[in-house]
């Protein structure tokens, strides 16, 4: 989970989607926290967080889009996280990459196959 978080290409599964949601709402929140009780360069501090911030957030997403089997700039469609939270991820491999939830599956299995050797 977390494999190049700044990386447009590939595909992610909902779980890791959501997290990532989490984890900006929770830096944004903080940072427009500290912007609104001032001080002289709280808006640098701000804005410095928010650019990798939105890469992070536009890459994530892009990448959920792939697993839907969408083009990334679907993203920008409103309300369109509502999808990209709840929906079902494509089954088998598509354009942008192998499923990841079978890739998941399949190197538990290879451990579980070495251990009990």
């Amino acid at each position: 989970m977390f494999k190049n978080p700044f990386s447009f290409e590939g595909r992610i599964r909902r779980t890791e989607y959501g997290l990532s949601y989490l984890i900006y709402m929770f830096i944004y929140f903080t940072a427009l926290t500290i912007l609104q009780l001032g001080g002289d360069y709280a808006a640098m501090i701000f804005f410095i967080c928010l650019i990798p911030l939105l890469w992070f957030m536009w890459a994530q997403g892009a990448k959920r889009c792939h697993d839907l089997g969408n083009n990334g700039w679907y993203q920008l469609i409103p309300f369109y996280v509502f999808w990209l939270l709840f929906a079902d991820s494509k089954p088998g491999t598509n354009e942008y990459g192998d499923n990841p939830k079978h890739a998941e599956a399949n190197s538990r299995n290879d451990y579980q196959d070495r251990s009990l050797q």
